[in-house]
């Protein structure tokens, strides 16, 4: 009798074993909704944030077209590839020839057969993938594609309107390339599978191939070749794209060799695709390869060899004449695709005579010459507006024109934007950071023209509250360019308000408010549970979670910079670099210009926007950046946009309503665009012509002002931009915006100027003189008929005009000057040299740069103190404008536009107090403290002991906020400086 042994009894308890069982598949579970969580966070807030502005039909439609993309891509490629891989795999021999090739390949059989079904379903998928991706990317491409809009003209080689190389030609080469990968990868496919299965043979007796091997290889070989023979085809399109080494479009060998060459060569492709589908049935693959071996002779001789030797031996030896014809084609083209072709050119022969009276004609345009360079005196309006150490203002102020005392003036404006950097490291808290300090106040301008009397800026805007000439306006600046990442707002009505709206005395430090979230819109409502999960994810923050200052009333701003939310609402502009604001209907205002660019306008010179855009402005401002790396053969400013800085309101206004890219654009986003009809009167007084246009148009002109074939083959008249002469780098000088008359122009006009002088070589003389019309008059939905209209000063080919590099070196090597300038600079103290500014007035060309002097350290506030002024070799030097040209013009320039001072800020103006008043009264100052001596070097010595002085007290008196002070100061220092200078010139004799 057996005895077997009783079953063993699991350990443990029967629950314990339940749980762990479970565990795994719950962590899972857990993880993927996690995932999922995360992802939400980042899209549905996108979702959120993109029905709050009211332009979801852009988000909507971008998601949906990628996705459909998406899908087709991964379609097309994963079943192109499993098609042939299945089609390989289920011909494959039933019983494959014995042979040493085949056993070999048996031990790989074996191998792949446990994980064949997963590699043809992974590896098709796994494609897939990466071609959704791929094709996604392109779905601006097939969107202008799809709503193409004729442009009206037609190209000069092919009599195809030009939508056709602009709006489907890329969309061809996009399906087409794409196709090519899909049945190149599948033919891989096929081929690896079918070697391996024994379809294909390389070594053994007979038929290499089986029948159905034969069949799919020959289906795929002419359908690569049909392809082929489309891509030949559309090369003969995008040859007047073409980057020539002298031209941009099909030059003369290209016309005559190249494009013949690639309709014949797409005959032939097809001729030999038919000649593998007659493979699939009759099975002989001689004539197929025999057809691939001519195609890829003629490939060499007819696509190569022949239009090399048409270069070579036509073309070279008479290039000028041969290429005239389509010379004189990109010269027109590129002045039609970047506005250039009705440029106003006049013959300018510039004086260097400067006589008196000469400016008697120009007496309103050297009235308004801007004495404030906004790219100078940022830390002058940080020092006397910034009021605390939590506001800021842009390092690259703007200039904008406004109507003050019913006439309209130059101004400099900035706006007080918040600065959390600004704060002690002990109020950087999640409540100070993102509910507390939500908003900037007010903004800040002056007078373009003129200054105080101690070389501060002249405001007539400032202070908190803001006071001055702009009258009331809404002052919060809840979006800027240096806001907060994001802030959330609003209260109940029953809590006591916690936002810092401006510090106050009166009301115990500071005054509070809370945004309307009840009346206004600003951003998604985070009042519910679900949005503040998705939100502290999205930003990382779990104490928006638990916060009490999160309510039901609270909405959530973030993407606050101007530029970025239009950038989101119009994915399809490009961007100008400068982003201005401006005081418009009460509200604060900015103002950003877009544009529409294309590459495939026909014939047009190609320019790298980075590069054109690029300047000494651009190099070291934060603020101001150059256009993103881009190549555009074609551009239009066809969109103005505004940004509320109180709402976040974005509201995009269709500029260029001819213009065939953006009318490709309002049929894909219908309704996003506002007529030009809607523009107020206030708003069209603010727009003004940009400045990214303008340095891409005077980039072009510095070569296509030349309109002559012949004589733009030669290059001998090539212009350039000078270098910014008042920095130490080769980086270009930027545009400037004036308010002058150009000859011939009816009145002065707010403009945008720039110079030129020749190209490539070493003569810094001028040769042309380029200004654009800024003005947009002030008609509600009519901008001004000379509105971007550019006028070309064309100077004598032997023109001694000096330009800005040789302006700059007579100033710095004027002894006076040199002297003077040396003196400002003692002690503690930094000389700056302001904007070289250009002006043709009096017959020729003056120049005018104003001189700053500024601490070297410590309280840095730059103050006008000298202008020097150019005209021809003449050279003027003085404490005002007025004064430095009647220097230059025989002591009588024929105008009078006053001293270069004014009768000081608004009230509240000044940076005193918090509160805007007077600050504390500072120490009181004594004079020299050097005794008499004799002799010019003595009184040398002695005056520059006072200048130093003086410095140091203007600068304890700025420190304690007594302006009072720093002005007796600064008289005292002018004193000095003149006994120095006297003194000096003594010591000289």
């Amino acid at each position: 009798m057996s005895f077997s042994a009783p079953p063993r009894r699991p350990t443990g308890p029967p629950r314990a074993r339940g749980r762990r069982g479970a565990l795994g598949p719950t962590i899972v579970v857990l993880g993927v909704l996690v995932v999922l969580l995360l992802i939400l966070a980042q899209v549905w807030t996108e979702v959120l944030w993109f029905a709050q502005t009211g332009y979801l039909v852009v988000l909507r439609t971008e998601w949906f077209t990628r996705t459909l993309l998406f899908i087709a891509g991964f379609a097309i490629m994963g079943g192109g590839v499993a098609t042939c891989l299945s089609v390989a795999y289920r011909s494959r021999p039933v019983y494959a020839p014995t042979s040493g090739e085949q056993a070999s390949l048996d031990q790989y059989r074996e191998a792949v057969e446990p994980l064949r079904k997963l590699v043809m379903i992974a590896g098709p998928a796994l494609l897939g993938l990466f071609a959704g991706a791929a094709a996604s990317q392109q779905w601006t491409t097939i969107q202008l594609w799809m709503h193409s809009v004729p442009f009206g003209k037609k190209d000069p080689q092919f009599g195809l309107d030009l939508s056709f190389f602009i709006f489907d030609l890329p969309g061809f080469r996009f399906v087409v390339s794409f196709l090519m990968a899909v049945v190149f990868l599948s033919a891989l496919a096929a081929l690896a599978t079918q070697y391996l299965y024994g379809g294909i043979r390389l070594g053994g007796q007979g038929p290499r191939t089986t029948r159905a091997a034969r069949i799919q290889f020959a289906v795929i070989a002419a359908s690569f070749l049909l392809l082929i023979a489309a891509n030949y085809w559309l090369d003969r399109y995008s040859l007047l794209t073409k980057a020539g080494e002298k031209f941009e479009g099909a030059s003369y060998a290209d016309v005559n060799a190249v494009i013949p060459a690639k309709g014949i060569l797409a005959g032939i492709a097809v001729f030999v695709a038919l000649m593998f589908l007659a493979t699939a049935v009759r099975g002989n693959w001689r004539i197929p390869a025999i057809g691939v071996g001519l195609m890829v002779v003629a490939a060499i001789a007819i696509g190569g060899i022949y239009p090399a030797v048409v270069q070579r031996f036509q073309v070279v030896p008479n290039a000028q004449e041969f290429e005239a014809k389509f010379i004189q084609r990109n010269i027109n083209a590129t002045k039609a695709a970047f506005g250039l072709d009705h440029v106003e050119i006049t013959p300018y022969s510039a004086s260097t005579d400067a006589t008196a009276g000469a400016l008697r004609k120009d007496a309103e345009t050297a009235a308004s010459i801007r004495l404030l360079d906004p790219a100078i005196v940022s830390p002058s309006f940080r020092q006397l507006q910034q009021n605390k150490q939590y506001y800021n203002f842009a390092d690259t102020l703007s200039v904008d024109r406004y109507t003050i005392g019913g006439k309209k003036r130059d101004t400099v404006i900035a706006v007080r934007e918040l600065n959390l950097g600004g704060l002690g490291v002990g109020a950087r808290t999640w409540v100070n950071d993102h509910t507390v300090y939500t908003h900037g106040f007010g903004v800040v301008s002056a007078f373009g023209n003129t200054t105080s009397r101690d070389g501060q800026p002249a405001f007539f805007e400032g202070g908190i509250p803001s006071k001055g000439e702009l009258g009331d306006y809404q002052p919060r600046i809840y979006f800027g360019q240096n806001s907060p990442t994001y802030s959330i707002v609003g209260a109940p009505k029953a809590k006591p308000e916690w936002e810092l709206d401006y510090p106050d005395d009166a009301s115990g430090g500071q005054k509070n408010t809370s945004f309307p979230t009840d009346k206004i819109k600003a951003g998604p409502s985070v009042g519910n549970a679900w949005n503040k999960l998705l939100y502290a994810l999205k930003f990382g923050d779990e104490e928006m979670l638990f916060s009490d200052r999160v309510t039901s009333e609270s909405q959530i701003l973030y993407d606050r910079d101007p530029r970025d939310r239009v950038a989101k609402v119009a994915p399809y502009l490009t961007l100008d670099g400068r982003v201005y604001p401006a005081v418009v209907n009460k509200k604060v205002v900015w103002m950003v210009d877009g544009y529409t660019t294309s590459d495939g306008y026909p014939y047009s010179a190609t320019e790298p926007l980075e590069d054109a855009t690029a300047d000494s402005i651009t190099q070291r401002s934060s603020t101001i950046a150059s256009l993103a790396p881009q190549q555009a053969n074609y551009i239009r400013n066809s969109v103005k946009a505004t940004v509320d800085a109180y709402t976040g309101k974005v509201t995009l206004y269709a500029w260029d309503a001819k213009d065939p890219v953006l009318k490709a654009w309002q049929k894909i986003f219908p309704g996003t665009l506002k007529p030009i009809s809607a523009i107020s009167g206030d708003l069209m007084s603010h727009i003004r012509y940009p400045e990214d246009l303008f340095k891409v148009q005077r980039a072009l002109l510095a070569d296509y002002h030349v309109s002559n074939a012949g004589d733009f083959y030669t290059n001998q008249d090539f212009w350039s931009s000078p270098n910014d002469p008042t920095q130490n780098a080769a980086i270009a000088q930027p545009p400037y915006y004036l308010t002058m008359q150009m000859p011939g122009q009816g009145s002065p006009a707010f403009s945008l100027t720039s110079t030129y002088i020749p190209a490539g070589g070493s003569r810094n003389v001028l040769t042309g003189f380029l200004a654009a019309d800024a003005e947009a008059g002030s008609t509600a939905g009519k901008p001004a008929a000379e509105y971007g209209k550019l006028r070309l000063l064309e100077l004598p080919r032997n023109s001694t005009v000096p330009g800005p590099g040789q302006v700059q070196n007579n100033f710095d090597a004027n002894p006076d000057v040199s002297t003077t300038l040396n003196l400002l600079a003692q002690g503690s103290s930094t000389v700056l040299h302001g904007n070289l500014l250009t002006l043709p007035v009096g017959g020729g060309l003056l120049y005018v740069q104003p001189v700053y002097v500024q601490s070297s350290s410590g309280t840095q506030i730059p103050l006008l103190q000298k202008v020097l002024v150019a005209f021809g070799d003449s050279i003027g030097f003085a404490d005002t404008l007025g004064e430095a040209l009647d220097q230059v013009f025989g002591g009588n320039s024929g105008v009078d536009v006053g001293g270069s001072t004014a009768q000081g800020p608004v009230a509240g103006g000044t940076g005193g107090s918090d509160s805007g008043t007077t600050g504390p009264t500072a120490t009181p100052t004594t004079g020299s403290t050097t005794a008499p001596v004799a002799g010019a070097q003595g009184r040398l010595t002695a005056a520059l002991n006072d200048a130093n002085a003086a410095i140091k007290e203007g600068q304890a008196a700025l420190a304690a906020n007594d302006f009072a002070a720093y002005g007796k100061a600064q008289e005292k220092l002018q004193t000095a400086l003149q006994a120095a200078i006297k003194a000096d010139a003594e010591l000289g004799k």
